[in-house]
């Protein structure tokens, strides 16, 4: 069994460097790891078979209009020329995901022909047969076989310091349901429609061979998944400054600082050699029809504004919100005149432009600014107290949360960018099982609105506390022990009356007519107040990890 060898270990006092390394792994730590051999992962194929059936189950789901954009998606790479797909806006909703992504499509259009090749006609919008709804719900399940590989692989580099007889209590097992069954991931991919599994398996799997050492195959997997989505730029600092350090240094002095002498030029061409080629080969046939400029001006649309049409819980949830609050009081207090206020509504449910009434209106730069000062410490951290791929992989998470935080037009899905990576740490460390439970409850709530119609209520709420009993309940025993403060117990619980307010009471109030976004408003300032709670406790974790490394030197 997968935890004999660590039984071995406690009853015969071998130092885990000694154990045979067909047994286990030493990473960066020089912690024994668990690498269960093939036979103890029977259990793996049933746990994602499970998944895949309900994923069948919600085919006939509500979908929203991501499903026609990537339906228009699929005519216009089956239908146009290249030289035409990032020029075609017959639709509102253009193609503006990088190449690499508009060949998937490419290469799904002909499977769906197969299906309804009415599907595949620009001029047929907001198509929704029944054989176009079967095939890209199909589609979907189907790709998220890249995600349950780079789940099992991830299971596979987990690290535990003692064995457990119970299979349901192993920190692997734990994390193969944590990523499998996550909330956020099937509500928004099997209900709302997007492709997400298929992406964060690429960025699972990178972060995967990362843990095993595998530096180079890490760096193609990222590169790649940058060219399929470029909303992966939010954590490429942490990539960048990671390979940098760890992988060109080869050694470092005694005290951890960079060795010069250490520096490998061979490893910098092979990285810069995976960037260059994966590249051209997403950008080349662009670059050379002269339409780089069009295709940039499709992946940056700057002009959306600066939140979504549902505001992310994030910062400027609450400046927005502190700017509403002021405007209001102004008014009343008959300080402002209503007539020289902005008409444009944030809370309008409308993407668009708009300005601030009372505090200064935020800018692309600002946020980008913002953004990158909120990063600067964890990015800082792994190049001057590097500590192998965990020091890593807290600095991704803490980069896609940054950027969850202060970015532009931030869309309310880009939490599970923070979610899925944390899971990994959060069932090797205590405190940051208390962290995930915070985070990973506060962000899938912040998902709820994207589900407004009735028929789906049941099943969010069902899913939804089902995968949060499972994570407190697991963690809990894996811990030994609460993990929550009795603050953080207070907040969390706070959130089933925001859904009884919401979706109750509000309803039946006289002002859901005249102000029908109350509801949205609420739950995305609640929940900000926790995202924003957990952003600042990863940091104050990463900070007493570097104040400890500069203790145990002194």
């Amino acid at each position: 069994m997968c935890y004999l060898y660590v039984e071995v270990q406690s009853v015969l006092s071998i130092p885990p460097r000694l154990i045979h390394r067909g047994q286990a792994s030493v990473y960066d730590t020089g912690c024994v790891m668990a690498t269960p051999r093939a036979d103890d992962w029977s259990w793996f194929p049933a746990l994602a078979l499970g998944v895949s059936f309900l994923k069948c189950i919600l085919i006939n789901a509500y979908h929203s209009t991501d499903f026609e954009v990537h339906r228009n998606w699929l005519a216009i790479t089956h239908s146009l020329p290249v030289s035409k797909w990032y020029h075609e806006n017959t639709s509102e909703w253009t193609l503006d995901y990088p190449p690499l992504f508009a060949w998937f499509e490419y290469s799904l259009s002909h499977v769906a022909q197969h299906f309804d090749k009415e599907m595949l006609v620009v001029q047929n919008l907001i198509y929704t047969s029944p054989a176009t709804i079967l095939f890209q719900r199909l589609s979907v399940i189907v790709t998220d076989i890249v995600f349950i590989y780079a789940v099992k692989e991830c299971c596979r580099s987990v690290r535990e310091e003692k064995g457990s007889k119970d299979l349901l209590g192993h920190p692997f097992f734990i994390l193969a349901a944590l990523l499998l069954w996550n909330f956020g991931l099937l509500i928004v991919d099997h209900i709302h429609f997007q492709y997400n599994g298929f992406l964060f398996g690429i960025l699972l799997l990178s972060v995967a061979r990362h843990l095993q050492g595998r530096h180079l195959e890490g760096a193609l997997l990222f590169t790649v998944l940058l060219n399929l989505k470029h909303i992966y730029l939010y954590i490429a600092p942490a990539y960048g400054i990671f390979l940098l350090r760890s992988y060109c240094f080869t050694k470092d002095n005694t005290d951890g600082s960079v060795r010069w002498s250490s520096f490998s030029p061979v490893r910098l061409v092979a990285l810069g050699s995976i960037v260059i080629s994966v590249g051209a080969l997403s950008f080349g046939p662009f670059i050379a029809m002269g339409q780089l400029p069009q295709v940039l001006s499709r992946l940056f649309p700057f002009k959306r504004g600066l939140c979504h049409a549902y505001w992310a819980p994030n910062v400027w949830a609450l400046y927005n919100m502190v700017d509403k609050a002021l405007s209001v009081l102004g008014v009343r207090l008959k300080l402002l005149d209503v007539a020289k206020l902005p008409k444009a509504s944030m809370t309008g449910g409308l993407v668009q432009e708009f300005q601030h009434s009372i505090l200064p209106s935020v800018s692309p730069s600002i946020t980008l600014i913002c953004t990158l000062l909120s990063i600067m410490p964890a990015v800082l951290s792994i190049w001057c107290r590097p500590r192998g791929a965990r020091g890593f992989l807290r600095c991704l998470v803490i980069c896609a949360l940054g950027s969850f935080m202060f970015g532009w037009h931030v869309h309310e899905k880009a939490i599970l960018m923070a979610i899925l990576p944390f899971s990994i740490l959060a069932v090797e460390s205590r405190e940051d099982a208390g962290i995930f439970l915070m985070l990973t409850t506060t962000g899938h709530y912040s998902l709820f609105p994207l589900l407004f119609t009735a028929a789906e209520l049941p099943i969010k709420v069902l899913l939804m506390l089902l995968f949060t009993l499972y994570s407190f309940t697991s963690l809990k025993k894996l811990f030994r022990g609460s993990l929550l403060n009795p603050l953080e117990t207070t907040y969390l619980l706070g959130l089933v009356a925001v859904e009884i307010l919401c979706e109750v009471v509000y309803p039946l109030s006289p002002w859901q007519h005249t102000l029908p976004f109350v509801p949205l408003l609420v739950t995305s300032v609640y929940c900000s107040l926790g995202v924003s709670y957990s952003f600042i406790r990863l940091y104050v974790s990463l900070l007493r990890q570097h104040g400890t490394d500069k203790h145990k030197q002194l």
